[in-house]
């Protein structure tokens, strides 16, 4: 079993690492709000991919199915949200910065990050051609456990990336702010668009 999680804590890793809106968000709030914000939304995100991860494992064929079939809708409701949430962000001011997070903030961060990263079900195709590579056996523990494994790989990236990011905070002065948001908002921005347009 504990190879099987580790199997899983490498899939988690590969997954969360590539930098995709996901990555910039929690870069965003890592700087700006700290490393619990940015932990907190990448948190969001590796729990979604656990349930994504679990689909796959568990050989949830009609429910995979399903999702698949209204990834379009899904990838412009995503593609949307990023928009505007690039749109707040370039309107952010420099005066808000200082902004500690308080329950509901980070419970919006996480729900945010998660309903964002469910907007891809082309991600179970991802678990299911690695979990086709691999072995796990018939056991359904196995497959739990896999899935487990997944979501502390992504979750340890995240820490990982928002504890660094939260680390650069005392480098960085009022001045540089406004020219964060601006650079978090183009990507946003760019990245909502190549969402959109993918087919």
């Amino acid at each position: 079993m504990v190879s099987i999680w580790l199997r899983g804590l490498g899939i988690g890793l590969a997954i969360a690492a590539p930098v995709g809106p996901i990555g910039v968000l929690v870069i965003k709030r890592a700087l700006v709000q700290g490393w619990r914000s940015g932990l907190v939304s990448g948190l969001g995100a590796a729990s979604a991919d656990a349930c994504y991860g679990a689909v796959a494992a568990l050989g949830l064929t009609a429910l995979s199915r399903w999702l698949l079939s209204w990834q379009g809708w899904l990838r412009w409701i995503g593609g949307l949200y990023l928009l505007w949430l690039a749109w707040r962000t370039w309107r952010t001011a420099t005066a808000e910065q200082a902004a500690v997070p308080d329950t509901r903030s980070l419970l919006r961060a996480y729900s945010s990050t998660f309903g964002l990263t469910l907007t891809n079900p082309a991600t179970i195709v991802s678990f299911g051609a690695i979990f086709a590579s691999i072995s796990v056996g018939s056991a359904p523990q196995s497959a739990w456990v896999l899935v487990v494994g997944v979501f502390c790989g992504s979750a340890l990236w995240w820490l990982l990336l928002s504890g660094s990011m939260a680390a650069t905070r005392a480098w960085i002065g009022p001045q540089h702010w406004r020219w964060i948001n601006r650079g978090a908002a183009l990507a946003l921005a760019g990245l909502s668009l190549l969402i959109i347009a993918a087919r």
